[in-house]
């Protein structure tokens, strides 16, 4: 493969990933050597340099990765810290709720605590990775079950289901699976 072919091969490959790549990946994703990555990677780099470009190819022990200049470091922090957190709607946490109190759960049994479809929520939810399908339930249908993921405690800051906050006597029901 020719030398601006491998190194425009490189370039696609390491932005579309946005992470390190090992070098030997990407000799072998690209049909070249060692030798041809290292300088069409040493190329790249030279030439994001000369025309002062926004990004820079780091070299990370044996792997590469494309990343902003740090000369926009702070223009970029503030473009990030301007976004601001999608928030979930009142349905969405109240459907988020009973599945971490009450997982695993079915979509009609959250229907029936919220007295509500909670499709929309739980699709939602489910974009979001905050919850998941944990299997089916034993019963006729086979509905699928829920649950909360390690993301919903990372978003909600908890070290585990037991750090949720109990609930009001009067609130609590019997089981977690189905009514």
């Amino acid at each position: 493969m020719e030398h601006e072919k491998v190194k425009h091969g490189v370039e696609a490959i390491l932005f579309a990933l946005g992470e390190p790549v090992p070098q030997d990946k990407l000799a072998e994703a690209l049909n070249a050597s060692p030798y041809q990555i290292e300088e069409a990677c040493q190329a790249l780099g030279r030439d994001y340099e000369e025309r002062s470009a926004g990004i820079r190819l780091l070299r990370l022990e044996e792997s590469w990765q494309l990343v902003s200049d740090p000369a926009w470091g702070e223009t970029i922090r503030q473009v990030l810290s301007r976004k601001k957190p999608d928030k979930l709607s009142p349905a969405a946490l109240e459907t988020l709720a009973v599945i971490a109190y009450f997982q695993p759960v079915t979509r009609v049994y959250i229907d029936q605590v919220r007295g509500v479809d909670c499709a929309h929520s739980l699709s939602l939810l489910l974009d979001r990775e905050l919850v998941e399908p944990c299997g089916n339930l034993d019963a006729p249908g086979r509905p699928i079950l829920y649950r909360t993921t390690p993301a919903f405690l990372r978003a909600f800051g908890l070290t585990s289901l037991e750090d949720l906050p109990p609930l009001p006597e009067g609130d609590k029901e019997e089981g977690g699976t189905e009514p």
